[in-house]
Formats: C-alpha cells, sequence, structure tokens
C-alpha cells in the first residue's frame, strides 16, 4: 500500500513481452516519429518562410502542425526509449508533465480543428465576408482561444489527477501515462472529481464536433452546388479525407476516456491510444497538404533557394581555392 507522496515513479507496462517485440515496436515507433517530424516540420518551415502562404488558413495549419509535433514529442520519445533499453520506469515528475502536456496538445488541437471548420465553412459558404469574419486580429484570437482552453483544461486535469492519493501500486499497463490508467491507482472517492471534469470536457468536446459535422453538411451543400464536375471533385477530395480524420481523432480520443471498464482492455487501450496519439501527427501533414498546390509550389520554391544558396556557396569555395 503506498500514497502519492511515497510514490517517486510510475511503471510503464506496455511492451514489456519478449525482446523481439520491444525492438519491433522502436523501429516502428522511430520511422512514425521522424515521418511525423519531417511532415510538420516542413509544413512549418515553409509557412513561416513563404509570405504568400500568411493567410488564415495557413495561419491555422502552422498551429496544427505546431501541436502535432508537440503531442508526438510528448509521448514516443520515452516509448522508444523504454522499448530499446528494456526500461520501465517514468519518474512522478516526468508522468505529470506528460500529462499536462498531452491533454493541454490534444484539447487545443480538438479546438484549433473545430476553428478551421470555421475558416472552410466560412471561405466556401460566405467568401465575400472572408477578409471582415476572419481578418489578422480575428485568427489570432481563435488561436489564442485554442491555446488557452488546452492549456486551462491540462491544468485542471494535472492538479486533479496528482493530488489524488495513490494506493493501487504504480504500474500502469500503457506506453505513456494516460489518464484513464493512473485513475486505476486511485483509492479515494476523489477521483470522481476528475470523472465529473472528464464528462464536462466530453460535453464541450462533443458540442465542438457537432459544430464541425455542421460546418462541413453546409460546405457539402454548397459544393453541391458547384456547376463544374471538376470543381465538385476537387471539393470533396479535399474536404472529405479532412472530416474523415478529425472524426476519427475525436472518437478515439472520446472513446478513450469515456469507454465503460466492462469493455476496457490492454490491448484495446494501446490501440485506441495509437490511434488518437501517435496517427494523427503523421498523417495530417499529408491530408492538409498532399492536393494542397499551393503548399506543394512554396515547397518547391523553399528547396530550389536552398539549393540555389548551397550551389553559391561551393563556387565562392572553389573560386577562393583558385585565389589562393
Amino acid at each position: 500500500m503506498c500514497n502519492g507522496s511515497s510514490i517517486t515513479e510510475f511503471l510503464l507496462l506496455a511492451f514489456r513481452d519478449r525482446r523481439e517485440l520491444q525492438l519491433l515496436h522502436f523501429w516502428l515507433f522511430l520511422g512514425i516519429y521522424l515521418a511525423a517530424f519531417l511532415g510538420n516540420g516542413l509544413i512549418i518551415t515553409v509557412i513561416a518562410c513563404d509570405h504568400h502562404l500568411h493567410t488564415p488558413m495557413y495561419f491555422f495549419l502552422l498551429n496544427l502542425s505546431v501541436l502535432d509535433l508537440g503531442s508526438i514529442s510528448t509521448t514516443l520519445p520515452k516509448a522508444m526509449d523504454n522499448s530499446l533499453w528494456d526500461n520501465r520506469d517514468i519518474s512522478y515528475q516526468a508522468c505529470a508533465a506528460q500529462v499536462f502536456l498531452i491533454v493541454f496538445l490534444i484539447s487545443a488541437e480538438f479546438c484549433l480543428l473545430t476553428i478551421m471548420s470555421y475558416d472552410r465553412y466560412v471561405a466556401i459558404c460566405k467568401p465575400l465576408h472572408y477578409g471582415t469574419l476572419l481578418g489578422n486580429r480575428a485568427c489570432v484570437h481563435m488561436a489564442a482561444a485554442a491555446w488557452g482552453t488546452g492549456l486551462l483544461n491540462s491544468l485542471l486535469h494535472t492538479a486533479n489527477i496528482f493530488s489524488m492519493p495513490f494506493c493501487q501500486g504504480n504500474a500502469v499497463d500503457h506506453f505513456f501515462c494516460e489518464i484513464p490508467q493512473i485513475l486505476k491507482l486511485s483509492c479515494s472517492h476523489s477521483y470522481l472529481r476528475e470523472v465529473g471534469l472528464i464528462m464536462f470536457i466530453a460535453c464541450f468536446d462533443l458540442g465542438c464536433f457537432v459544430f464541425i459535422v455542421v460546418s462541413y453538411v453546409q460546405i457539402f451543400r454548397a459544393v453541391l452546388r458547384i456547376p463544374s464536375e471538376q470543381g465538385r471533385y476537387k471539393a470533396f477530395s479535399t474536404c472529405l479525407p479532412h472530416l474523415a480524420m478529425v472524426s476519427l481523432f475525436i472518437n478515439t480520443v472520446m472513446f478513450a476516456y469515456l469507454k465503460p471498464p466492462s469493455i476496457s482492455s490492454p490491448y484495446l487501450n494501446l490501440v485506441v491510444a495509437v490511434v488518437y496519439s501517435v496517427l494523427p501527427p503523421a498523417v495530417n501533414p499529408l491530408i492538409y497538404s498532399l492536393r494542397n498546390h499551393e503548399l506543394k509550389d512554396a515547397l518547391r520554391k523553399l528547396i530550389g533557394r536552398v539549393s540555389a544558396a548551397i550551389d553559391c556557396q561551393t563556387l565562392s569555395a572553389k573560386d577562393s581555392r583558385c585565389m589562393s
């Protein structure tokens, strides 16, 4: 028996079966992490460097990439370290930091996806009012509201959870410190406060999800009125993957935090956690940029400028050697 003050570390017991499986998980997570880091890093760099992309849509996309990089960097590095070196421990402070960051980043991303659906709704359904409704100041305020909501949500959850006593040991059957798994270690009725907080946040998230769905319904109605078949295909091929990824992200998060204990299992918990915490940061760069010609053109221009700068530097170095 132990309480929260006597616990100095938690044990992350996922992927502990066999050494071969641990190494497989390490290489799989490493590949996903590098793909997410490269994809989101390129989006951030291209949008920041090309002034033609300093528009509301790309401003929100830049924020999304920052959040994706942060969320995947919160969970995977420690999981990869444990799998590679056959470790299981994570310090009490590091676990609290993981809970704080993952709740902060996922909550902010949820709000940002809602804002992005509103951006697309205004751009397609009310194009004449786009500049008025989504000016620079309005965009900054909406992004700040998303980040602020995530921060407030994270502070409430982290302070509530790590003020509880833990008397069910310190073993977390997961690859990161997830709230439902940590709640299983609590032995007091104070965990009911966290359950109530989760239910309140779930209602807020459900409202955001309904807003996203209604926005896309209006978008699809407007798209169906486009006379050009090619224009309709382009709009649908862009919006449908966005809606599919948003729905997958939101539904898996809500399922992970609201599912009843009767259908909970270690393997199901791992799959759901990977879907909402690992898959979106790796796939979002493809979903939001694969059919975006402006982003691809800006990337080609950036690569061209970098190549030209390297060539000039190489020629300058050769000329200086010749002169010497």
